[in-house]
């Protein structure tokens, strides 16, 4: 097996692990409150707020697209976001739908590698904005998950891998100065960079982005204040916002099963530390997973719709070539009148051609 292949498996038990820990500390109850809690209004809700959030980030796919130079219509762009979604949610790892979007669009631009760095772009312009807003209501609102958080990232390790990074991002930079084009490494590097530029940062495609993303986080939000609900929660909205930017913030981590087990966890954690509890917190998470997936079933229809039946995908089996006495036009015999295949020769020059034939035949045999 290729290290992918193993680095993948890695990923997936790990968020394996953390579901089969919750289990284990805090009972399957809180799994199945919130299966039970769920109901059709709620499923409603979860769609409406998935439309919202799958139209905008269709269009932040497409402000990027355009900006690196490919084409991408908005309504092709919703429906292949809405499969990628529900590929995500329904396959391991929670990447496979983004993955499949990037090879299908760059494939039908005519350029692969451009759209594969078209989604991986859109998608971190995403993240990008749930870490600041993140990072600004952490701070801004006071939260009793704040201390723990604050100092773990003020924690000599952390502190230490963050000035280690700084310091090889801009010795890369000096090192791409002085060597330009180089090394095959350092030209696509250099090629990521500008496409960064022209992709997220031009003057036309930034605000679109940057609006894009933020609608997209308030619908994320959103969704998960509405689990909170369903899940019994009653303490306030402002109060629950850091806590479910946490959540939100553990998604992006790559170690989950279709997106389950480090939002599960830090759910748990979170709710516990500020008193609500840590079963509510997981039960929260459990009822936000489940809108998640109902939110993108549109792309399971989009998948379906788009899968041509054999018998109708296989061309036409063409017809066999004429055989050499059918590739030239038959004529009736003595009378230079051109027949069709299949036509019947009319009955009085048929006729007549019959008495003639006869006729020699009985001439010949007069003579013999």
């Amino acid at each position: 097996m290729k290290r992918s292949g193993w680095v993948a498996w890695l990923r997936m038990l790990a968020g394996l692990g953390i579901l089969v820990a919750l289990v284990w500390h805090l009972g399957s109850q809180a799994f199945l409150d919130g299966l039970r809690r769920i109901d059709a209004a709620t499923l409603s809700a979860a769609l409406a707020i998935g439309v919202l959030t799958t139209v905008c980030s269709a269009w932040r796919w497409c402000l990027v697209a355009r900006g690196l130079g490919l084409r991408l219509p908005l309504g092709r762009a919703v429906a292949d976001y809405y499969r990628a979604l529900f590929l995500n949610a329904a396959l391991p790892g929670g990447v496979l739908g983004d993955v499949h979007r990037a090879v299908h669009h760059g494939r039908s631009s005519g350029d692969l590698g451009r759209g594969v760095r078209a989604v991986a772009l859109e998608r971190t312009a995403g993240q990008v904005v749930l870490l600041v807003t993140g990072a600004v209501v952490l701070l801004v609102r006071p939260s009793p998950v704040l201390a723990p958080v604050t100092r773990f990232l003020a924690s000599p390790a952390v502190a230490l891998s963050v000035a280690a990074v700084v310091v090889l991002v801009a010795a890369l930079a000096v090192v791409l100065r002085r060597r330009r084009g180089a090394s095959r490494g350092a030209r696509a590097l250099r090629t990521v960079l500008a496409e960064a530029r022209q992709g997220l940062l031009a003057r036309g495609v930034w605000p679109g982005v940057a609006l894009s993303s933020m609608a997209v986080l308030a619908g994320y939000l959103g969704m998960f204040v509405l689990a909170a609900r369903v899940a019994g929660v009653t303490a306030p909205t402002a109060e629950l916002v850091p806590l479910v930017v946490l959540a939100l913030l553990a998604m992006a981590l790559p170690v989950n099963v279709g997106g389950w087990g480090p939002r599960e966890g830090v759910a748990a954690w979170a709710f516990g530390a500020a008193g609500l509890g840590a079963a509510q917190g997981l039960t929260t998470a459990v009822i936000y997973g489940v809108l998640a997936f109902a939110a993108g079933l549109p792309g399971a229809a989009v998948l379906l719709g788009r899968v041509t039946p054999l018998s109708a995908a296989e061309p036409a089996t063409p017809s066999p070539l004429p055989h050499t006495a059918d590739r030239h036009p038959r004529t009736a015999a003595g009378t230079g009148i051109i027949r069709q295949r299949g036509a019947k020769a009319p009955r009085r020059v048929a006729g007549g051609v019959r008495h003639e034939a006869s006729q020699v035949h009985a001439e010949r045999r007069g003579v013999s």
